[in-house]
């Protein structure tokens, strides 16, 4: 049970995840407020019943809990914390959601300035993509009180279907969405490795989504992106710029801890080049469209050079 009653939710971050955040807040009876620099967003935003704002302090204003769903911890910096940001607006004792994938050291300086602020922070990365964000179904790897958990659990059961509770101390979330991020990245960069490979042997692509699902070299990232791949679409679900970042922060803890990351590092390697041909804001499983164009392969929406 939470410790007061939620009378206002804000959203900070109006993208594909943030929108679906939002739209379950929504559907779930939440006064849902929101601030994103896409004014089209907006605009999409006030249409479904929510509270568009022109800033994040004016949407916060008076929140009890605010979410940030933005790019990385620079930015979830500057919108809680910088000019208009959205710490400065919330009701008092309220709670910041962060969701973005950033350092822990980083989590842990936010968490800092939020308790200056009489402010609870929870460092909640987010895990299940657009879909599942927007069925209320995604899975949230978060460190904080419990007395924040208690403050956002109704939020949590709107938003999520798996919360996991790491730790009172912020970083640890992050921490724990690390470590998926690396799966992530090595997996989405072995997927389209292996699909181009196959289309490279002159086999039937389709089919080998269909028997590979059904066996053992299996992955849900093979699963969720080789389709973006069959029907030639690569319009940003996820960004290769997202792995850039994420998988960058993985190999800068590496290098901190003296740990070696050699797969990962290969799949980083493989994102930057991918952002380099241009593909940079396309979806992640354009990977597959750098390794056509290397070898010559006609994939779907990908004809030869």
């Amino acid at each position: 049970m939470s410790e007061r009653a939620i009378s206002k939710v804000c959203v900070i971050g109006l993208g594909s995840m943030g929108f679906g955040v939002a739209l379950s807040l929504l559907r779930k009876g939440f006064r849902t407020s929101g601030y994103d620099i896409n004014a089209e967003t907006l605009a999409r935003f006030s249409e479904a019943g929510g509270e568009a704002e022109e800033n994040p302090a004016a949407a916060a204003k008076d929140a009890d809990v605010v979410i940030t769903v933005v790019v990385n911890g620079v930015q979830t910096e500057s919108v809680l914390f910088g000019d208009n940001g959205a710490a400065s607006g919330m009701a008092t004792g309220g709670t910041i959601l962060s969701f973005a994938t950033m350092p822990p050291q980083l989590a842990e300086q936010l968490a800092a300035s939020a308790y200056k602020l009489g402010l609870d922070y929870i460092d909640g990365p987010i895990s299940g993509g657009a879909k599942r964000a927007a069925a209320g179904e995604l899975t949230v790897m978060g460190s904080g009180s419990r007395k924040a958990f208690a403050h956002v659990r109704p939020v949590l059961d709107a938003i999520a279907l798996k919360v996991y509770e790491l730790g009172e101390k912020p970083g640890i979330g992050s921490s724990f969405k690390i470590v998926n991020q690396l799966l992530a990245g090595v997996h989405i960069a072995a997927a389209c490795e292996a699909i181009t490979f196959a289309k490279a042997l002159g086999l039937d692509i389709g089919k080998v989504y269909e028997v590979i699902t059904a066996s053992a070299g299996n992955s849900w990232m093979f699963e969720n992106r080789v389709p973006h791949i069959l029907q030639g679409d690569y319009s940003p679900h996820s960004a290769v710029d997202i792995f850039n970042k994420d998988l960058g922060i993985v190999s800068d803890l590496g290098r901190d801890k003296k740990f070696p990351l050699p797969i990962a590092s290969a799949a980083l390697q493989m994102f930057i080049m991918t952002s380099a041909a241009g593909m940079g804001r396309d979806d992640d499983a354009s990977i597959a469209r750098l390794l056509a164009s290397i070898a010559d392969i006609d994939l779907p929406g990908v004809p030869k050079a």
